[in-house]
């Protein structure tokens, strides 16, 4: 009978921890990964949407060199979306092989004041070209404060724009 109450007990112990369990890693996740998380794959998702017909739009450049990690030809636009009602300024970059096929779309959209104030609230995301969200080798999707505090990535790369801006287009050595 005792043997039963400690089994019984047991059995307790392990579903409850099993249960609490994945919402410490779930909770954690949230604050530890500032891209690919499922907010942030909705958000560009919504994005994508939202940037429907983006070759048509007015403000654009010709296709010129690219360098990596964009392609060998890439073109710019530029607009302002809206989001859920908010407005939101957005540069998207189309990424190019050597034989000027579209391999991928990148896109930075500024998003409200407090999103990211370290990076002037820039939100990231690599899209296929089908506009499916890009992953990592890692498998971790690429969309949010992309590589954010790390040595390279977008935010890593884009500090270095002159004026603190993120965006390079505007800059005197371009």
């Amino acid at each position: 009978m005792k043997r039963n109450i400690v089994f019984g007990f047991l059995v307790v112990f392990i579903l409850v921890a099993l249960s609490v369990l994945p919402r410490f890693v779930v909770g954690e996740e949230k604050v530890t990964m500032p891209f690919g998380g499922k907010e942030n794959v909705k958000f560009a998702e919504k994005m994508w949407k939202s940037m429907e017909d983006y070759q048509m739009w007015m403000i654009q450049s010709d296709m010129a060199p690219g360098k990596s990690p964009h392609g060998a030809f890439v073109r710019l636009y530029y607009n302002v979306v809206n989001l859920d009602g908010k407005p939101y300024h957005v540069i998207i970059k189309d990424n190019f092989m050597p034989n000027k096929q579209l391999a991928a779309v990148t896109v930075m959209l500024q998003r409200e004041a407090g999103y990211d104030p370290d990076n002037n609230n820039w939100f990231w995301v690599k899209y296929d070209a089908d506009g499916t969200v890009s992953k990592n080798d890692k498998g971790m999707a690429l969309a949010g404060r992309v590589a954010k505090g790390m040595d390279m990535g977008c935010i890593a790369c884009h500090k270095k724009a002159d004026d603190d801006d993120y965006v390079f287009v505007n800059d005197s050595k371009m």
